[in-house]
């Protein structure tokens, strides 16, 4: 069975995020006002092979896990739909 997984991946609300400090501080050069948190990550799309749902799950968490997201800096959230 196809399916797709749609993964994102944000870095620890505990941590500060320079990206996101750079464009909350530059909104003002927009002549945007009222924005005071902004945080960047990542978005991943992934379609995969499996026999099952549960099968893909673990997949997708493995990729996360080991490769795709630094667990000391990082969370991750994902979504699997059949494809």
């Amino acid at each position: 069975m196809k399916f797709i997984a749609e993964i994102d991946i944000m870095p620890h609300r505990e941590l500060l995020d320079p990206q996101g400090k750079a464009v909350v501080n530059n909104m003002k050069h927009l002549h945007l006002s009222g924005i005071s948190d902004v945080r960047i990550g990542r978005h991943v799309s992934m379609t995969l092979e499996a026999n099952n749902e549960a099968e893909a799950r673990q997949k997708v968490e493995t990729a996360c896990q080991k490769l795709l997201a630094n667990l000391i800096m990082e969370t991750y959230h994902f979504t699997l739909t059949q494809g």
